[in-house]
């Protein structure tokens, strides 16, 4: 899963892969704003076929935050 994310996350959000793992901070660690957010989302709803609810979103902190949503929806 880390690595699906990973890869999503390096494509969408222009984020250095080096610095993805699951403890990483999407604010802090990765630089992500709340534009990016929306366009992760969206690309996480796309790729993995689930829908996330806007109060979802706000849980969302790290990339481990991610990965736990994705498989929970699947």
């Amino acid at each position: 899963m880390l690595e699906q994310v990973k890869k999503i996350l390096v494509e969408s959000a222009n984020v250095d892969e080096t610095k993805v793992n699951m403890e990483a901070s999407l604010k802090d660690d990765l630089g992500i704003d709340s534009l990016d957010a929306v366009e992760l989302v969206l690309d996480l709803e796309t790729v993995f076929d689930i829908k996330i609810e806007d109060d979802e979103i706000s849980s969302l902190v790290t990339v481990g935050d991610i990965c736990k949503l994705v498989e929970a929806k699947k």
